[in-house]
């Protein structure tokens, strides 16, 4: 680690921890301690740590706003880095925004100035790298309905994509393919919209989403990715009550309904008894044990119907 700190610690812009908690990082609230914790914020400075720490030949991982981690309870021998630029700025209907702003601050920013495309997402934690990393979305909408533009860090040159590029798909991108690949910024092209009127959905849809995912709550939101029905095996398929699928897809929550999985507890970690797809940490829970879960779950999804849930959580630091 050595060098790859010394190194770090002559790069402009960029703030280091060492022993960093990374429980202290994920909205989970799981995970040991990283060797060092860098935050860049510059393209320059974040550009110049990878370069430092893969030249020292140190392990390295590239993290958000962790909402979607589950990060070890032995945490990251190596150095953990985030990118935290968040300045959102518009240009009539176009909004950019850099990765490390947070997806609330960025719905409120276009709900207040009347632009209509995002404000479905509201409530949505973590931040807007990771909600174009995943695509994220809600209510029958994904980000990428918006994206037009994306900047990112390919390992050797910062480079630009348009959306088609992108290849979105559900709750997927390029960008979550090519992990080597970072998002530095990206832009929206939104629809002029009443002001009121998206401030009043918004805030009918944070109603729902507050009680379904409390903010206190230890949670990465819902675990699983819902399923596309036409991807299904024809044998779950047949089993699917035509009323539980919606635009094409069904909820894996009522697969893992199927199977029992509500309330199932593993130490300190629980499903909910109200949310088959929610899993939480009560307080004093392990990152194993939300692993353990989770592997549970998809066995019995498995055994049961004939094919494997699919996360929509990451992983940092198990073996």
């Amino acid at each position: 680690m050595q060098r790859a700190k010394s190194g770090l610690e002559s790069i402009s812009d960029l703030s280091i921890r060492t022993d960093a908690c990374l429980a202290d990082y994920t909205r989970f609230g799981l995970g040991g301690p990283a060797d060092v914790l860098a935050e860049a914020g510059t393209e320059a400075a974040f550009i110049a740590a990878i370069q430092s720490v893969r030249s020292a030949g140190i392990p390295l991982e590239i993290i958000g706003g962790g909402s979607n981690l589950v990060c070890s309870d032995e945490g990251f021998r190596g150095v953990v880095l985030r990118y935290i630029a968040q300045r959102i700025h518009q240009d009539v209907n176009c909004v950019t925004f850099e990765a490390g702003a947070v997806l609330q601050d960025l719905v409120d920013f276009t709900i207040d100035r009347g632009l209509a495309g995002i404000h479905t997402m509201t409530g949505i934690p973590g931040w807007t790298g990771g909600a174009v990393y995943g695509n994220a979305g809600a209510y029958g909408h994904s980000i990428h309905e918006s994206v037009s533009r994306v900047r990112f860090f390919d390992g050797s040159d910062v480079r630009e994509f348009g959306n088609a590029e992108c290849q979105f798909r559900y709750r997927e991108s390029i960008f979550k393919q090519r992990k080597d690949w970072v998002i530095f910024a990206a832009s929206l092209e939104l629809t002029p919209g009443d002001a009121t009127e998206l401030r009043k959905q918004a805030d009918e849809i944070l109603a729902v989403r507050n009680a379904k995912y409390p903010p206190t709550m230890k949670c990465a939101g819902s675990i699983f990715k819902n399923l596309l029905f036409a991807e299904l095996p024809a044998g779950a398929q047949a089993e699917v009550p035509p009323k539980v699928v919606r635009e094409g897809k069904v909820p894996s929550a009522w697969f893992l309904e199927q199977v029992d999985a509500k309330g199932i507890r593993n130490g300190g970690i629980q499903v909910a008894d109200y949310h088959a797809n929610l899993i939480y940490n009560e307080g004093d829970g392990t990152a194993a044990q939300v692993r353990e879960i989770i592997d549970d779950l998809k066995a019995r999804v498995l055994a049961r119907f004939g094919f494997r849930l699919e996360e929509e959580v990451q992983y940092i630091g198990f073996r």
